[in-house]
């Protein structure tokens, strides 16, 4: 008879551990507390625009590629590499930089503001190549059932990187370029992870080698909702149920193992494993009552920073402007340095905006385009009151307006705000920090909430708060050590 897991959770990372378990030959049911897939991965759609949520491009295309490969299947979508990668603004200059993979290309970009940029780049390349070569098969892609087995894997790295653990990501980018836009836009990816520049470790500076030389960055054809969409239909075919509307609130357990899953409706689901897809710190916290992770230990842990996205719809087109920009202002480090914890920094705020509509015509009407916008924020333990939220907005749109010439604020026909207290309420992100807990080395591999209960001995958990870290390859590595988890529990 099929062993029956049920996974609470139909993020990433519980649809696809959900399709590896089924193709293992395991009898797999997903809960899940919203109407529809995805968690953050998701997507609005309003006033004929189509808009996505959360990620709007992905990295590591390989360990998609792995997964399809490992559950028997072709990818259920179909991804664009970009190329560009993205463009760069300052609020003080006209000038826009457009990051390409082609290192001449690229270099030309600062052949004014760092003229040796392309041999500086080289060299810092190198080094994050070997981060990455030397780290990700050892420390990221790893169960470890143990702090101390952490700390043994750790002890068998080239220990020429140790310096780099003593080091923030700015640190490690100042010691190899000198102009200050050089220096920004080359720690800007440290943002993707939540946090800042200044306060996330050197030892992610690996990203930089695979943002430019491993892999690039990819769209997907018709929206980042269609990962979804093609993975639900897999999990259907495979004989996986999807319940919607279902919100764990407690565990039954005998015997050191869970029993049953209790939902809002006071209904138990039982099945031999579970697999959670929340939040893996709170819910261990506020469903299992854990006193490592009270409401007050839960505050003191390092958590990524809010986000106020916001998703705009427009009755014209705007060729002048690129599928992924990132504004920057003049006060980088100033502003790096408040934005986790002041609310008046969104005063000058940076922010990011993608034109899905770009090459994905059928997300906006004709002659439309459907602007998505991110902007980095205090979380819900910084700043609880959102009511200025059109406030910001408001300057934002102002500025972007000012960035690329021409005035939007009169064309917009579709306007929808998330500030914080959304991303909280409809994904349960712990005070609405966006990417959950952060990269800080207290945080990472085995000093992480581990992806196997300490006390259920058929409880697991998967997603960006677990092993291996946030993001959407991240997610899919999840699932990878998240099964493997189950599977060998059942051996």
């Amino acid at each position: 008879m099929k062993k029956h897991v049920i996974i609470a959770g139909a993020g990433l990372g519980g649809l696809t551990t959900a399709l590896r378990l089924a193709k293992r030959g395991f009898e797999v049911e997903i809960l899940e507390k919203n109407e529809r897939a995805g968690g953050r991965l998701n997507q609005v759609k309003k006033d004929g625009f189509t808009f996505d949520t959360g990620p709007s491009f992905f990295s590591m295309s390989y360990e998609f590629k792995e997964f399809a490969d490992d559950c028997g299947i072709e990818l259920p979508f179909e991804f664009v590499e970009l190329d560009p990668l993205y463009t760069v603004n300052f609020s003080n200059s006209p000038k826009t930089y457009t990051l390409y993979k082609d290192l001449d290309k690229l270099a030309a970009q600062f052949a004014e503001e760092e003229p040796d940029f392309k041999e500086k780049f080289q060299k810092y390349i190198r080094k994050s190549g070997q981060l990455y070569n030397d780290t990700v098969d050892k420390v990221i892609k790893t169960n470890f059932d143990s702090k101390l087995g952490y700390l043994l894997t750790l002890a068998t790295v080239n220990p020429v990187h140790l310096p780099v653990l003593m080091k923030t990501f700015w640190k490690q980018v100042e010691q190899y370029f000198d102009s200050a836009q050089a220096q920004q836009i080359v720690s800007l990816i440290a943002f993707f992870l939540g946090r800042t520049p200044f306060d996330t470790s050197a030892v992610y500076s690996l990203l930089s080698h695979i943002e430019f030389v491993n892999d690039g960055y990819y769209n997907v054809k018709g929206g980042m909702y269609q990962i979804v969409e093609g993975l639900v239909k897999e999990l259907k075919m495979a004989g996986v149920k999807l319940n919607y509307n279902i919100e764990i609130k407690e565990v039954k357990e005998l015997n050191g193992k869970v029993i049953a899953l209790v939902d809002q409706n006071g209904k138990s689901w039982k099945a031999d494993a579970f697999v959670i897809n929340a939040d893996a710190a709170v819910f261990r916290g506020r469903v299992l009552k854990r006193k490592k992770y009270s409401e007050e230990k839960l505050r003191k842990m390092k958590w990524t920073m809010g986000y106020l996205t916001f998703y705009i719809g427009v009755n014209k087109k705007l060729p002048q402007v690129h599928h992924h920009n990132y504004f920057l202002g003049t006060n980088y480090k100033d502003y790096s340095l408040k934005v986790l914890k002041q609310p008046d920094t969104l005063e000058k705020p940076y922010y990011y905006v993608n034109v899905v509509s770009k090459h994905n015509p059928d997300c906006a009407p004709e002659g439309c385009e459907s602007l998505f916008f991110v902007c980095p924020v205090p979380n819900l333990l910084y700043k609880r009151n959102w009511d200025d939220r059109d406030k910001i907005v408001n300057s934002i749109l102002e500025d972007f307006s000012k960035r690329i010439g021409e005035d939007i604020t009169g064309s917009i026909v579709s306007r929808t705000i998330y500030t914080p207290l959304e991303w909280e309420k409809h994904f349960n992100l712990y005070e609405g920090s966006g990417l959950g807990l952060s990269h800080h080395m207290s945080q990472i591999g085995g000093f992480r909430p581990a992806n196997k209960d300490e006390d259920l001995n058929n409880l697991f958990y998967v997603g960006a708060s677990t092993v291996p870290g946030a993001g959407l390859p991240m997610a899919v590595i999840s699932s990878k050590l998240t099964t493997q988890r189950v599977t060998e529990y059942f051996e």
